[in-house]
């Protein structure tokens, strides 16, 4: 059978190809549990071979189900938040789902807080919700989607493990991994920019440094300064740590952004990178690439864990469940701003896996 010119596949079409009901078909389509092996690879034969694209529109009206996600967001780093918006996006399209996203911004106290997911609620039909950092550890937050009924799944938390389905990256691990970087290239003078404490993910990345520095190099001196997760920041925190006698030699910013302003600070001086002091950020994003010489950084699939949280949701309705927790791998991105103290050279090779290099 084929639905040919501008006329489009129907379920019915898909329904007298496969040779079985539509409600059937419905089932298939919309992944709900019980349904055979056999019956599902007949519909999704009849699916591809007629091009037949579901109506969400039509598919909400028929059930509970309105087949849209929500993406809770602070778009106040806006990379980061573009990756999440990439990630959930085709996640959600893949499976014929739509995406609303919500910037909620995280500086309003718990009260006014809730009272906009509120509303956000009120207005909307959401089968579940992607909560990000720093939404993703905040109590008030969860308890208002507990008490609507309404399922979500967090992205990177770090406080109240298990009481959501979530995704994540090991941060301490990673930061740990910056923290060899630095010994096996001779450095014991190192600074330390850290985010806001109010972050899990500053908190994650500082403390694996820190452990794993006491591990390997107990005898190394560690100078610390708040750089906010911001450039402007970065610079202050630059500053403070370069514009002294004895200086550190390397410095790990926990993220791109106060990386970057750290290279600022060091042009302000009179620095220069690597050779007189080595940087390595944290996230890999637009920043990394955007400096000279290119940062070595830790590379966060930032994309990736929002497709996986969006799937937990999607999932939910199929008759493979996700119920456990999904851990994503980093690696280190190494370019172009650590020296080899001794050698006294740069290190510079290219990073497995660095697409954009």
């Amino acid at each position: 059978m084929n639905v040919s010119g501008s006329q489009r596949a129907t379920m019915l079409d898909v329904a007298r190809l496969a040779g079985v009901s539509e409600k059937s078909v419905s089932r298939v389509v919309n992944r709900e549990p019980h349904v055979s092996q056999k019956l599902r690879d007949k519909v999704e034969a009849a699916i591809a071979e007629l091009g037949y694209v579901p109506d969400p529109a039509a598919r909400s009206l028929a059930g509970v189900r309105s087949f849209t996600v929500g993406l809770w967001i602070d778009t106040r780093g806006l990379h980061y938040s573009m990756k999440l918006m990439e990630g959930a996006y085709e996640a959600c399209r893949a499976h014929g789902y739509h995406l609303q996203v919500e910037n909620l911004g995280s500086k309003i106290d718990d009260a006014a807080q809730v009272a906009r997911l509120d509303n956000i609620l009120r207005t909307s039909r959401l089968d579940g919700v992607i909560v990000t950092p720093l939404f993703s550890d905040n109590s008030a937050v969860m308890d208002f989607l507990e008490s609507q009924g309404m399922p979500y799944a967090r992205v990177s938390p770090f406080t109240h493990y298990g009481r959501a389905p979530a995704v994540f990256m090991d941060d301490a691990a990673a930061a740990g991994e910056v923290a060899d970087l630095f010994v096996r290239n001779g450095h014991r003078f190192i600074g330390l920019v850290t985010g806001s404490p109010r972050h899990g993910a500053a908190v994650a990345r500082r403390t694996g440094f820190l452990e794993r520095i006491a591990i390997i190099a107990p005898d190394a001196v560690i100078t610390e300064a708040e750089g906010n997760f911001a450039f402007e920041a970065g610079i202050a925190a630059g500053r403070q740590l370069l514009d002294v006698a004895d200086r550190p030699t390397a410095i790990f910013a926990t993220n791109d952004d106060s990386a970057a302003g750290v290279m600022t600070a060091c042009a302000q001086l009179g620095l220069t990178v690597p050779d007189d002091v080595s940087i390595c950020g944290f996230d890999d994003n637009l920043m990394a690439k955007s400096v000279w010489p290119y940062l070595t950084t830790v590379h966060q699939p930032i994309a990736e864990l929002a497709q996986q949280a969006a799937l937990l949701l999607i999932d939910r309705h199929a008759d493979k469940r996700q119920t456990a927790d999904v851990l994503l791998p980093h690696r280190l991105v190494e370019r172009d701003t650590i020296r080899d103290l001794r050698t006294s050279e740069k290190v510079c090779r290219p990073a497995m896996g660095d697409d954009d290099a």
